[in-house]
């Protein structure tokens, strides 16, 4: 693996991504992770997944120089479908997956991580949705998982503004179960609830997290396939590539509404 490794001890998973500087999820770093998701779910050693990254992110969002190799919208609304299918994955997951955030998890690192079953932070830490600020929408099931957490407004707040909270403000709203003043004590605490599930039956493990997905709102399937769709509409706009090239050429984009 390049971009993402693993450790296992004491029937916890360590999964670490490592695609400096910002860990963005490139098509290899999310086919890498699907393929350990296969390794691990049947490994009988392993009872929880923890994920982090390595570096000063989490996840600072998709690999946006990926999109200009796209050549049209029907492909981007393949590209979505395709992170969402490994997203769809880990929420489905029969082992618990937890993920620890430090520095920024911004548009797909936050979908990545929303697909999570358990969330913990630093305190200031950074998570957004910054999509529209490129022109674009969320790709990955963002639109369709985040309200379930902040509630309708503060996601559509979240998503219209760009505008990031801190690990402090989500875990007022219920994004994040715990946050921690530093990095080290977040992988510390993370790991130790980590080995705390691992004692658990995997056996009552397994049946709990089959039980939480009947929590969810029906329709987000039917959001998330939208959702893909509309992926490749922004693409194809103007304005979609007005955003990217913008993103790329570190400049402001000239939006014209096209």
């Amino acid at each position: 693996m390049d971009y993402v490794q693993v450790v296992v001890k004491e029937k916890v998973a360590t999964i670490t991504f490592n695609r400096p500087p910002a860990n963005a999820l490139s098509k290899s770093v999310l086919s890498e992770l699907e393929h350990i998701l296969t390794e691990l779910e049947s490994n009988e050693d392993v009872h929880v997944l923890l994920l982090h990254g390595e570096g000063r992110f989490f996840a600072a969002g998709a690999d946006i120089k990926e999109f200009t190799e796209a050549k049209d919208g029907v492909e981007f609304a393949r590209i979505a479908r395709n992170g969402q299918g490994v997203f769809r994955r880990m929420e489905d997951f029969p082992k618990p997956i937890i993920v620890a955030i430090h520095g920024a998890a911004l548009g797909g690192g936050l979908e990545l991580a929303m697909s999570c079953h358990i969330r913990l932070a630093t305190k200031d830490a950074k998570l957004g949705l910054p999509e529209l600020s490129l022109g674009l929408i969320p790709g990955f099931a963002g639109s369709q998982r985040l309200p379930r957490f902040v509630g309708t407004a503060k996601a559509a707040e979240m998503m219209l503004t760009s505008d990031p909270i801190s690990g402090s403000e989500a875990k007022e709203l219920g994004l994040v179960n715990s946050t921690f003043a530093s990095e080290t004590e977040l992988l510390e605490e993370s790991l130790i609830l980590a080995k705390k599930i691992a004692t658990k039956s995997m056996v009552s493990v397994k049946r709990t997290l089959e039980l939480l997905r009947y929590s969810r709102n029906p329709q987000q399937e039917i959001g998330s396939s939208r959702e893909a769709e509309l992926f490749g509409e922004v693409f194809d706009s103007a304005d979609g590539k007005e955003g990217i090239h913008a993103f790329i050429e570190k400049r402001s984009p000239n939006f014209q509404n096209k």
